[in-house]
């Protein structure tokens, strides 16, 4: 796992500050160091040490790392396993190696709250394990040897620190992963849903037979959707049209001039937004994928979720489940869910959870014709 800089900002280090309680041991050019406990070490690229480019450095009694020049979610992070140090002409690259069990145990609480119900966590554990088997099959960065990095690019990894529900989540579903004809699928998730879920064709991705457990559900039983009363299952946007051209400049470098009409032209499964068209007084202007027509609409306005609260999003709408009205110089966004929208919804699994249903339950309804495995 490439560790990223604060914000997740990019993959290189200034420098690597590093401590571990029982000391570490360092394997360099020119042999092995060792640290006393708690003593802080720093490295940066001019570091003589560093051996065909590279410093391994492991806790002398196996416990963690502490990495004392980066900060997430819950302060410093540490790390269990090894890292890897790399020198490269603007600083440090750092990669975290360890097994995959112990990896999960700091991704699932960093991406689904650990105070969420048992099955949910469980139904998280086998969607992050089953998406982590997917990126062992290729380097995202072979000159590291690293499968991902630790942020949403892939899955976040130790934002948060480990949480006993989380861990045990993981243990009880040891090894066990979704397939879907014999292979492990990739395992999408996202925040909320707005009572449905779509495909692939959100993002533009031909829909074919290898996907084809990514279809769109519906996420709700015989009394109704299951997020019906949560947050973000709807959420409004009013907005002056003349603020919105700036923003659309802004964020997509098309300068419309006056809206005289704003709509989605084109929906994919689920009704989400797969094509935004405005026309204006200076020109016209069409974006397409739910991504790019939530980078493309996100601006510094409030956007108020259905229990009254307000929020900001400035790089993306919450999601693309969306209508768009234009009333005189007014536009209305009226929108539903939080995410892109592919595959499992977490609060919707938390809720079925509430509900007595059992992790494979919630991932049978979120995946089509899958199996849980070992």
């Amino acid at each position: 796992v490439l560790i990223m800089t604060d914000g997740y900002q990019q993959i290189v280090h200034r420098e690597v500050e590093i401590s571990a309680a029982g000391g570490l041991r360092i394997e360099k050019k020119d042999g092995l160091e060792e640290t006393a406990g708690n003593e802080k070490i720093k490295i940066t690229k001019e570091d003589t040490g560093f051996q065909n480019g590279k410093i391994r450095i492991q806790a002398i009694d196996g416990g963690e790392i502490t990495v004392s020049s980066i900060r997430r979610g819950y302060g410093n992070p540490s790390y269990a396993g090894t890292l890897d140090l790399y020198a490269t002409s603007e600083g440090v690259v750092m990669v975290n190696e360890l097994p995959l069990e112990n990896y999960l145990c700091k991704v699932v609480p960093s991406e689904m709250p650990a105070s969420y119900q048992k099955e949910a966590l469980k139904a998280q554990a086998i969607c992050a394990r089953s998406y982590a088997y997917r990126q062992i099959m290729d380097y995202a960065y072979p000159e590291y040897q690293a499968h991902v990095n630790d942020s949403t690019d892939y899955q976040v990894y130790n934002n948060s620190a480990s949480q006993q529900a989380a861990t045990e989540a993981v243990q009880e579903t040891a090894g066990k992963v979704l397939k879907y004809n014999g292979n492990i699928i990739t395992a999408y998730y996202y925040s909320t849903s707005c009572g449905k879920t779509t495909t692939m064709a959100a993002w533009g991705t031909k829909e074919k037979a290898e996907n084809a457990y990514l279809q769109s559900v519906e996420v709700k039983d015989q009394t109704g959707d299951y997020e019906r009363n949560l947050p973000w299952y709807r959420w409004t946007v009013d907005v002056t049209a003349a603020r919105l051209s700036t923003i659309l400049y802004k964020n997509t470098g098309k300068d419309v001039g006056s809206i005289r009409k704003i709509y989605i032209s084109k929906r994919g499964p689920g009704k989400v937004a797969l094509e935004l068209k405005v026309k204006g007084d200076k020109g016209n202007l069409t974006v397409k994928t739910e991504n790019k027509i939530r980078s493309a609409l996100a601006g510094d306005y409030d956007i108020r979720k259905q229990d009254g609260s307000k929020v900001k999003f400035r790089t993306l709408l919450p999601s693309a489940f969306i209508t768009i009205t234009k009333k005189k110089s007014q536009i209305h966004i009226r929108g539903g869910g939080f995410g892109h929208g592919i595959g499992m919804s977490q609060t919707g699994a938390n809720e079925m959870a509430k509900q007595g249903k059992t992790y494979k339950e919630i991932l049978k309804l979120f995946y089509s014709d899958i199996t849980v495995e070992n």
